[in-house]
Order: structure tokens, then C-alpha cells, then sequence
């Protein structure tokens, strides 16, 4: 966190105590709120103590209507609750916003579908709009029809990912749904003389970019542009023929960032786009149709990746060829992510060989696929909200955000027993039916109890167990099945009730598993991912997971997290342990 920014984290806190105790306030508790709000500043809490005296001498030097009239300034009079419920989950104030007047944007391209990568920018622009009352866009960049071609299925699965998230836009664009304004602004730069229409083969412009030389086609006279421009837009040119460049410093320290291409012409016969087809073959490259977007959208504030940095080198000459003031933009670290594949060209590789059944394949890190393992958004929120925009690169695993969605899947998933690869054994009784009672849910005794009947038939009673414990066990074995019995088991399948106490079993710390009865267990099949490897596990519950709708989420004992995807074939998906 820059200096400024530490700076005005602890005057609102100052002012916000003040207010609170008669217009005086105190540094410890201006401090705390500061370290608590942006815990990675503890290890300087000594040199931020002595910033936070200096502010609130400042601070308590001014009359109460001194304070709120700064505080109105800042823009956070009245909002304190919700800078501190973003501050609390890591985010800090933005620089130069202001109560109601900040407006952020989510701007993917439609080539793909959302992973928990691109998922970052987006919880954090909503989050940042939430926070100042402000303006969250949904933005469709779309203008590369050939290298990027955009799915047609991808813009209606991108908005459902969102609305999963719990993200709500206030207004949504399609940049290919906008090509004539943007070919109106290149002509004004034509006409400016800022732009040019360049015919140079592509290996001359990079080697002209590498000796920062300008070609000689910016010399040619503005009405020689206009033709040329004219004669791209009316297909003239074939693809790679001519371009539109922005005239920029051509001695810049990036070689990229000399006069940077701004159209080119795409062949869209051959690569139609999915929303226009073949209407246009001239098409604006991104950095220039994000540059005019973002200020006729009136973005205040851009969130985005550090590989954008070239990018918003790029963009600011738009920027200042029309004099417009160009927003805050602030650039994250990388996100990297173990245990999770997020690139693009391998998830489509990993599809087309068949490796992944599609993009909900519970392998892969799409919000389609955590969505089907049973990953609540809350989850991805808070991990997202974690993690922050610290310009370093942060990494992180599944693990965590496994650690994450328990705590919520906990509370929500009552209790069932599973048992894969069932091994049927015989238990000697002399009453007519065993009775066992399986607590719903451990922590919330209200929920009740299921009871779950054994019919014994000529002495016996048959229920199973996994084959797994039974061979751990062993012969001569004593275990407590859940909820039922103490047992003993012997040879074979057979096995004998020792008692029925709880007490005995905690003295003789004896193992608890999981059992099913033979007369009402239900065959059930769990998905399981583990690393790129997919595993399909039968076994058979008990009765009561009939019960459970599509989508109900659950626990089976000593197994893990499951999520019911389909109630007719009673096939779950393993969500995390």
C-alpha cells in the first residue's frame, strides 16, 4: 500500500473517532482500525504510529464541523460502515474517489468462459462500485474476430457466471455493436493529424518500431489518410495490407508502444464474427476501442492485471489527443493457482483431445466447474477479497479456497452415511430389528435425528461396510458402527454385537464407521477429481438421501462434502474433505 494511501486510511479513521468522541481523537484506536482493515501493515505499525499521531493532532486541531465538512470531502461522510466492511475483507480506499461518483468495469472477451483467474477483476470492480455507491459495467470485448474469435454461447455463460457471483451490473455494452463510433474517432485523430494510415508490410514496421524510426507513410497529407481510411473500410485492402497507427513517441523505452496499431482489417468471410458476421473488416484493436469506451463510459477507476501496464501506456495517447483526464488505474499482481489449469489454450486443447468433458469439467478452475463441485460464490468472494490488489504476485492453492467454502458448507450440509466399495457382513442378534439413530447434523442437535431400521432374519441382521474398513479392522476386531452398535467381527462376514454403549466404546477408544443396512441401502455414485485424474466411486447410502433435491449439498461420514447433481441416478459430486 503506497504512502498516500496509508495517509488517507488512517485521516478517515481519525476523523470517523473523532466524530465519534466529541471531536477528539486518540492514535492507538486509529491505528488498530488501520492494521485491522490492512493486516499486511503490522510489521510497520511503529513508523504508521508515529504518522497517526501526526493526523490526529491535525485532525483534533479542527472544529467537529471542520471534520465532517473533511469527511463530506473525502466523500465518506455517512458511508464509514461500508468502508470498513470492504477494509475488513482487504480492500483498501481507492485513490480519488469520491461517495457516488466512482464507476468501475468488467470488460472480458467472450473468447472463453470465466475461471477463478478472471473472476479477480471482476469481484474487485463491484466490490470497489459497492463501496463508493457507485457505477459496475459490464463490458463485451469483442473486436477480434480471428485471433480471439469471440463464442457465441460465451456471452450468455459469462453473464450467468456473474449473477452466480452475486454480481449485478448497471450497464451492459458489446464493443462489436459499436464499430461506427469507433471509426468516427479514428477520423477525428486522421484529421487531428495524430493517426495514419500506414501500408507498410509487418516486418518493416517492427524493424522501423526497433530503429525508432516513423515510417513515411505519417507524411502523406491528411486528405491522402481519409482515402486510404476509406478505401479500408470498403475493402480494398486485404488483410495485413494497411493499418491505422497512433502517432506516439517513437524513441519510447517500449518498442511496442511506438505509434501502436489501432485497426486492422480482418477477413471476416472467412472468420465471421458470431453477433455481426461479416459486416465489417475493419476492426479496432483493444487497446484502442477500451481507451474510447472507458471515457464515454465515464470509468473512473480501472482494475486490472500488471500485464496491462503496456497497455495503459498505450491508451493515455488517446487520451491526450482528445484532452480527456484518463482514470485511476490500478494494476494487481498475477494471480497463480496450484492445483488449477487457467489457460485458455490448454483448457480448449485439454476439450478438443477429449482429456475434459467440456468446461464444467470438475478438473478444471471455470466458475462452471467450482459451481458444479459444490464451491459456494461466498467462497470465491472471499478468497478474491483475500487476496486484494497487491501489486505483487500472489499464489495461492484450491486448498484454500477448499478451506473457505467449508467453513459455509459446514453449516448448510446435514450429515449422511456413505459407504464405497461395500462389503456386506452378517451381525449375530437375538432381537427381531435393529434400531440405529444418525444425528442430522452434529452441531445442530434441532435439525433431530434419522433412524435407520436393520431387519433381522433368523438371528441375523446384514448391513454393509466398506471393504477398506474391514480389511483395516481385521478379525477379532471390535468397532462401533454409527450410531448403533458395538461390534465384533470375526471370519469371514460374520460378526456379533458386543453391547450397545456409547461409554464402552469411548473407553475402549474404538473406531466409529459408517454402515448401511442391506433392505433400504441406495445405490449411489460420487465424481471425484483429483489433480487432472477424474474417479468414478459406487457405493451405497443410506436411505435418507433420497430426500435430497438437485443441487442439496451434504456430508457423508468420513468421506467428505458431496453436492447432488442428479436426484434420478443419484449421482453426487465430491466437493472437498
Amino acid at each position: 500500500m503506497s504512502f498516500e494511501g496509508i495517509r488517507r486510511l488512517l485521516l478517515i479513521y481519525a476523523l470517523e473517532n473523532a466524530l465519534k468522541h466529541g471531536g477528539k481523537a486518540l492514535p492507538q484506536p486509529v491505528l488498530s482500525k488501520v492494521l485491522g482493515s490492512v493486516p499486511e501493515l503490522k510489521p510497520r505499525a511503529r513508523e504508521i504510529l508515529k504518522i497517526a499521531e501526526e493526523i490526529v493532532n491535525e485532525v483534533n486541531s479542527k472544529s467537529i464541523e471542520e471534520q465532517k465538512k473533511l469527511l463530506e470531502e473525502l466523500g465518506l461522510i455517512h458511508h464509514a460502515t461500508k468502508v470498513e466492511e470492504v477494509a475488513r475483507k482487504g480492500l483498501p480506499p481507492l485513490p480519488e474517489a469520491e461517495m457516488g461518483k466512482v464507476t468501475t468495469r468488467f470488460a472480458p472477451n467472450p473468447d472463453f468462459v470465466l475461471h477463478l483467474g478472471s473472476a479477480r477483476p471482476a469481484v474487485l470492480s463491484y466490490e470497489y462500485a459497492r463501496m463508493y455507491k457507485g457505477r459496475f459495467i459490464l463490458r463485451f470485448e469483442d473486436t477480434d474476430p480471428k485471433t480471439k474469435a469471440p463464442m457465441l454461447e460465451a456471452y450468455d455463460v459469462i453473464r450467468d457466471d456473474l449473477r452466480w457471483l452475486g454480481l449485478k451490473w448497471d450497464e451492459e455494452y458489446i464493443q462489436s455493436l459499436r464499430m461506427e463510433l469507433y471509426y468516427d474517432y479514428a477520423e477525428r485523430l486522421l484529421k487531428m493529424g495524430s493517426a495514419y494510415v500506414c501500408t507498410c508490410t509487418r516486418n518493416a514496421i517492427s524493424e522501423y518500431r526497433t530503429m525508432g524510426f516513423r515510417c513515411t507513410c505519417a507524411s502523406r497529407e491528411v486528405e491522402e489518410q481519409h482515402e486510404l481510411w476509406d478505401k479500408m473500410l470498403a475493402g480494398d485492402f486485404r488483410e495485413g495490407e494497411a493499418v491505422l497507427r497512433i502517432k506516439t513517441d517513437v524513441h519510447h523505452p517500449n518498442p511496442s508502444v511506438r505509434d501502436w496499431i489501432a485497426f486492422r482489417i480482418i477477413d471476416t468471410e472467412n472468420h465471421p464474427h458470431p453477433l455481426v458476421g461479416s459486416k465489417y473488416v475493419v476492426w479496432p484493436t483493444y487497446n484502442f476501442a477500451c481507451a474510447v469506451d472507458d471515457h464515454l463510459m465515464g470509468v473512473t477507476h480501472i482494475l486490472r492485471g500488471v500485464e496491462h501496464e503496456v497497455n495503459t501506456l498505450k491508451q493515455k495517447y488517446i487520451y491526450d489527443n482528445f484532452g480527456w483526464k484518463y482514470p485511476v488505474a490500478i494494476h494487481f499482481g498475477r494471480l497463480g493457482i496450484e492445483g488449477a489449469i487457467l489457460s485458455k489454450s490448454k483448457i480448449r486443447e485439454g476439450i478438443k483431445a477429449g482429456l475434459f468433458e467440456g468446461f464444467d469439467d470438475i478438473r478444471l478452475a471455470t466458475l462452471r466447474a467450482l459451481k458444479r463441485r459444490g464451491i459456494l460464490p461466498e467462497a470465491i468472494h472471499d478468497l478474491i477479497l483475500h487476496v486484494g490488489i497487491k501489486s505483487s504476485t500472489a499464489r495461492i492453492s484450491l486448498e484454500n479456497l477448499n478451506a473457505i467454502n467449508r467453513k459455509y458448507v459446514e453449516r448448510i450440509a446435514n450429515r449422511y452415511m456413505f459407504v464405497p466399495d461395500p462389503h456386506l457382513i452378517e451381525i449375530t442378534v437375538e432381537e427381531s430389528q435393529l434400531t440405529g439413530k444418525v444425528p442430522c447434523h452434529p452441531s445442530f442437535p434441532e435439525r433431530g435425528v434419522r433412524e435407520l431400521n436393520v431387519k433381522c432374519t433368523s438371528g441375523v441382521g446384514k448391513v454393509y461396510i466398506s471393504e477398506s474398513d474391514f480389511k483395516t479392522l481385521g478379525e477379532g476386531s471390535e468397532v462401533r458402527l454409527l450410531g448403533l452398535a458395538n461390534i465384533r467381527l470375526f471370519e469371514g462376514n460374520k460378526a456379533e454385537i458386543v453391547n450397545f454403549g456409547i461409554d464402552y466404546a469411548k473407553s475402549k477408544e474404538l473406531p466409529i464407521i459408517q454402515w448401511v443396512p442391506l433392505e433400504s441401502a441406495v445405490s449411489v455414485r460420487v465424481l471425484m477429481a483429483r489433480g487432472t485424474s477424474l474417479f468414478n466411486i459406487s457405493g451405497v447410502a443410506e436411505p435418507g438421501v433420497k430426500d435430497l433435491q438437485s443441487g442439496d449439498r451434504a456430508q457423508f461420514f468420513r468421506f467428505g462434502f458431496v453436492v447432488l447433481e442428479d436426484s434420478t441416478k443419484m449421482l453426487f459430486i465430491y466437493t472437498h474433505d
